[in-house]
């Protein structure tokens, strides 16, 4: 197991540039995400009003979006395992920590609760209400790890240029 961990992680290193691209890529779609349910779902519970009800073929894009989390969660969560094996880092350990939290809302306290509770059609349930919130709060988790993720590239980009310029490959 040691063997093949290492190996993956070389490989990983060797294409560092590629990997972190798409694990930004597609955390960056997640934006789509946290744009609707901030002018949607939040709006619409402090305003009574929704500043964004996309329908049609726009909701379904955006439905298509929030199922990108799950590969953009593995993609971004190496990007860091990455990081800590090379030397623990409070940044990277707390950026892993933010982006697992995501899981709990993903499968526990679903967008569709979150609706539910905020629009009053959720029906009887036995979880409180202030877990909506909660669930808010780990999306919006994401926003320093996109941040840094994209940070992250930067570097990467910045570091591939300049290793090309001293004829490094």
């Amino acid at each position: 197991m040691r063997r093949a961990t290492r190996a993956f992680f070389d490989w990983y290193e060797r294409h560092y540039l590629l990997n972190v691209s798409v694990a930004a890529g597609l955390f960056l779609l997640q934006l789509v995400h946290l744009y609707w349910l901030s002018a949607d779902v939040v709006a619409h519970r402090l305003t009574g009003e929704s500043w964004f009800s996309p329908g049609g073929l726009l909701r379904y894009a955006i439905l298509i979006v929030d199922y990108t989390e799950i590969p953009a969660l593995l993609g971004v969560s190496l990007v860091y395992i990455n990081d800590l094996r090379k030397g623990f880092n409070l940044r990277s350990a707390l950026y892993l920590g933010f982006l697992n939290s995501q899981w709990l809302h993903i499968f526990w306290i679903t967008d569709e609760f979150v609706l539910g509770e905020f629009t009053g059609e959720g029906g009887s349930s036995d979880i409180p209400s202030w877990l909506a919130w909660a669930a808010i709060l780990i999306d919006y988790l994401e926003l320093p790890v996109i941040v840094d993720t994209l940070r992250k590239l930067a570097v990467a980009i910045r570091e591939q240029h300049i290793g090309r310029f001293l004829g490094r490959s």
